[in-house]
Order: structure tokens, then C-alpha cells, then sequence
């Protein structure tokens, strides 16, 4: 009987110790979760880099590309006027500088007018101011001295209002160019960052990579439209200067013909008062 109890007790104690490590072989292993990682957002590898002004004006939107090339276009208008009316001011200035001192040196018209015609000064407005000059003394040989002075002024007066007009031309574009080229190039701006915004929401992403090429390309508009009016706006002034100065001597030029003009109508009249004292000296003896 005891014998029979230890067999029993040692059975129970062994199934006691190898039922658990049984119970776990049995058992499939569960494998911890694992967190999940949001996906990863492509990227694109084929962006424009190469911020160079070139590389960004080929990678701009087709109005953005517009805007830039009428830029270019008018700071080149903008040289082109300066090329052309630099020689051209030079010249006149030249000419109109020489013809005012033979006008100074010379002692009536005929003089005058012979010194400016005899050199390369012959062709020009102050040439033209005494021309005017003498037709105005030709067609006026039996009217009074006050109102040859007042038409020869009137005469002069729109000589050298067209003598300004000449010179000021193609100057207006400057201005035009210096005060309209900055808000072109604004609304090209304007328009590539509105381009880049849309590029940001269907690409769904703020990475730098991917706005920054579109926002250089926006400002490139900018910078443009500055490089075309910021030389407009001083070669425009400068001009304004030098027309200024232009026209003062035209203004001294007609003065000299108006002064000429007076002494060579005394210069006729008095023989007549010269040959009239006599007559009268000798009816108050009577």
C-alpha cells in the first residue's frame, strides 16, 4: 500500500513539473507589433537646381517668360536711345556751342550770318535763327522797327520750341520704361509665386528642394524689371540735364539775333534822322 502511494506521488509531482514547459511548446509564439511608419513622399529627383538666370528662365511658366523677354527688350530700347541720343546731343551742343560765338564775335547780321554758313555750323537751328532773321528783315523793308522785333520774335520763339522737341524725342520711352518696367516685372513675380503655390498643393509637400526653384524664378522677374529701370530713369535725367542746356543756348542764340537785328535797323534809320536835323535847323532860322 505504501508503495503503491509513493508511485502516485511521484507521478503527480512529475506531470506537475512538465505540464507548463509542454503548455508553452504547444503554444504558437505571438510576435510583438510592430509600429507603423507613415509613407514616405516621393520626392521628384528631376528638379532644376541650376538656379542660373538661364536655367531659371527656361524652367519659368510661359507668362513669366514673357514678361522677362519684354523686359530685355526695353533695357534694350533703353541703351539704344542712350547710343543714339548721346551722339546726338553731343553734336548739337558742339554746334550750337561755335554758332553762339560767332553770333557774339560778329557785328551785324550780314557777318553773322556769313561766319555761321562758311563751316560745318551752317546746319543747325542757331543757322536756322538767323535765317529767319534775315527774311524777316527782307519782308519788312517799309514797316516799323517795333513790329519787325515783335514777328522775328514770335519767329525765333517757335524755332527753338521745335529745336526741343527734336532733341527731347525717343526721350519719353525712358520714362515710360522707368516707371512701368518694376510693376512689369512685380506682376511677373507675382504670377510665378502663384505657380509655385500650386506646385507646393499637388506635390503635397513644404520641402525646400521643391518651392525654392519656383520662387527664384518669380524674383527673377523682379530683378529684371529693376535692371531695366534703373539705368531708364538716370539716362532720362541725365538727358533732361543736357536738353535743359541745350535749350538755354538756343535761348542766348535767338537773344544775339535779336540784338543784331536792333542794331542794324538803328544803324538804317539813322541817315534818315541825320538828314532830318538840318532841314529842321534851318526852317526855325527862317
Amino acid at each position: 500500500m505504501n508503495v503503491v502511494m509513493r508511485r502516485f506521488a511521484l507521478g503527480a509531482i512529475f506531470v506537475l513539473v512538465h505540464l507548463p514547459a509542454a503548455a508553452q511548446e504547444a503554444t504558437p509564439a505571438v510576435e510583438a507589433p510592430v509600429p507603423l511608419s507613415p509613407p514616405a513622399i516621393a520626392v521628384p529627383t528631376n528638379l532644376p537646381h541650376d538656379l542660373s538666370p538661364w536655367a531659371m528662365f527656361v524652367a519659368a511658366d510661359n507668362i513669366v517668360k514673357a514678361v522677362i523677354i519684354g523686359l530685355a527688350l526695353a533695357s534694350l530700347a533703353t541703351w539704344t536711345v542712350w547710343l543714339v541720343k548721346v551722339i546726338e546731343l553731343t553734336s548739337a551742343l558742339r554746334k550750337a556751342r561755335s554758332a553762339l560765338r560767332k553770333l557774339q564775335r560778329a557785328d551785324n547780321l550780314a557777318d553773322a550770318t556769313r561766319e555761321i554758313e562758311a563751316e560745318w555750323t551752317k546746319d543747325g537751328p542757331v543757322a536756322d535763327l538767323v535765317q529767319a532773321a534775315l527774311r524777316e528783315t527782307e519782308r519788312s523793308v517799309d514797316l516799323a522797327a517795333d513790329g519787325v522785333k515783335e514777328r522775328l520774335a514770335i519767329a525765333l520763339s517757335r524755332i527753338e520750341a521745335r529745336a526741343g522737341r527734336d532733341m527731347a524725342r525717343s526721350t519719353g520711352l525712358l520714362a515710360t520704361i522707368g516707371a512701368t518696367a518694376p510693376f512689369i516685372g512685380l506682376f511677373g513675380t507675382v504670377w510665378g509665386i502663384m505657380n509655385s503655390f500650386i506646385g507646393i498643393a499637388q506635390s503635397k509637400t513644404t520641402n525646400l528642394a521643391v518651392v525654392a526653384p519656383g520662387i527664384a524664378e518669380a524674383l527673377l522677374a523682379t530683378a529684371i524689371g529693376l535692371v531695366a529701370a534703373i539705368p531708364a530713369v538716370i539716362i532720362y535725367n541725365v538727358f533732361a540735364r543736357a536738353i535743359a542746356g541745350y535749350r538755354a543756348l538756343l535761348s542766348d542764340a535767338s537773344g544775339e539775333v535779336l540784338q543784331h537785328l536792333s542794331r542794324d535797323l538803328e544803324r538804317q534809320q539813322k541817315p534818315v534822322v541825320s538828314r532830318a536835323a538840318p532841314a529842321r535847323s534851318r526852317w526855325m532860322a527862317e
